[in-house]
């Protein structure tokens, strides 16, 4: 079995974030079945401005270039204000004039305090684009401050067996596309 490529979004542009934890312990577990390509430069991103369309910067392209080469796509995310962060919207916001979700399966885990307001935000931005998000393919993990230890490592064996549901079911996608 060939490995797939997940192009995985960061959200939080904190080091030590929950979802940045998240991301690399999938990347452990799943290792065998997928290479993970951690974009975490969504801070990195020019604002949105479809003038630029023209002469594309050079960050955009790269981040266009690496949608186009995944397999799929993953998104963890914390929630700020009952929304997305801004630099994530931003990112996605870049890729609005292409084709590039359409159809690419894709998954997404919102690890806050809360939650449920980034998740249907982000739900709902990814379908319009058309992305492609299977029925198992979205997980909400409310009070993730709770579920990791003081080394930064997922504990809750809920959460991990939730996280593991959600990349078999972005993985099978992938081989059904």
């Amino acid at each position: 079995m060939q490995k797939k490529k997940i192009l995985a979004f960061l959200g939080s542009t904190t080091q030590k974030s929950s979802n940045r934890m998240i991301l690399e312990h999938i990347a452990t577990v799943f290792e065998a079945e997928m290479y993970l390509d951690l974009y975490d430069e969504i801070d990195q991103l020019p604002h949105f401005n479809p003038d630029l369309e023209v002469k594309l910067p050079t960050k955009v392209a790269d981040l266009r270039n690496r949608i186009k080469e995944a397999d799929g796509i993953l998104f963890a995310t914390p929630e700020y204000v009952f929304s997305l962060p801004g630099s994530l919207k931003n990112a996605i916001e870049w890729n609005v004039s292409t084709t590039l979700f359409s159809n690419k399966p894709t998954a997404i885990i919102v690890a806050a305090a809360s939650g449920e307001k980034a998740l249907e935000s982000l739900d709902l931005i990814l379908r319009t684009i058309e992305a492609k998000i299977g029925a198992k393919s979205t997980l909400l993990l409310k009070g993730m401050k709770g579920k990791v230890n003081t080394l930064g490592q997922l504990t809750d064996s809920v959460a991990i067996e939730a996280i593991n549901v959600l990349v078999n079911s972005l993985l099978k996608s992938i081989g059904s596309k």
